[in-house]
């Protein structure tokens, strides 16, 4: 019998047991979080996403259930260093490890490689998708070489003449020294 499995509830253990794979496009509007970054209003973009569960053997003890994620999007930001838009390239490629409850997945978390998690029924795996990818957000977001050229003054001509126009302050008190 094949099972047919749901992104937005997804059997892990099920999933895993199967060895099966889900893949699909999942409009970046549907994203707020993710969306709530962008710079500028997006056109009709699209995250990319596979996923594909196994059972891996551990030694001495049952089998581990495995989740490997991938996802992919373009997400209009604002450069940094020239305030134009610029596309960031987001990209995800995890493991995920899950175990049965909380506790054990923040004890083993913290010592293992891969991302660890607890087991649930019902995985949401857009939400986790959007996890990922919000993590994936660069610092600063900007070009590998900005299209305009880029101002590196703190202050410009203008400003520069309208301070050499007024009278120093401290002037007056020079004549005071005297």
């Amino acid at each position: 019998m094949n099972k047919e499995f749901v992104a937005s509830r997804l059997d892990v253990r099920s999933f895993a047991q199967a060895g099966a794979e889900l893949s699909g496009q999942i409009p970046l509007q549907d994203f707020s979080r993710l969306m709530a970054e962008s710079s500028t209003h997006v056109g009709p973009r699209l995250v990319d996403w596979h996923a594909r569960g196994e059972l891996r053997s551990a030694a001495g003890g049952a089998d581990q259930i495995w989740l490997q994620l991938t996802a992919s999007v373009s997400l209009p930001m604002t450069c940094q260093r020239c305030l134009t838009p610029v596309d960031i390239q987001l990209s995800v490629d995890r493991p995920f490890r899950f175990v049965p409850d909380e506790e054990a997945a923040a004890a083993q978390d913290e010592v293992a490689e891969e991302d660890v998690l607890e087991l649930s029924p019902a995985l949401d795996l857009a939400e986790l998708i959007e996890d990922e990818l919000l993590m994936a957000l660069p610092v600063v977001p900007r070009h590998e070489v900005c299209p305009v050229e880029v101002k590196l003054a703190v202050a410009d001509k203008e400003f520069e003449d309208e301070m050499a126009a007024k009278p120093n302050p401290f002037a007056a008190l020079s004549r005071l020294k005297g």
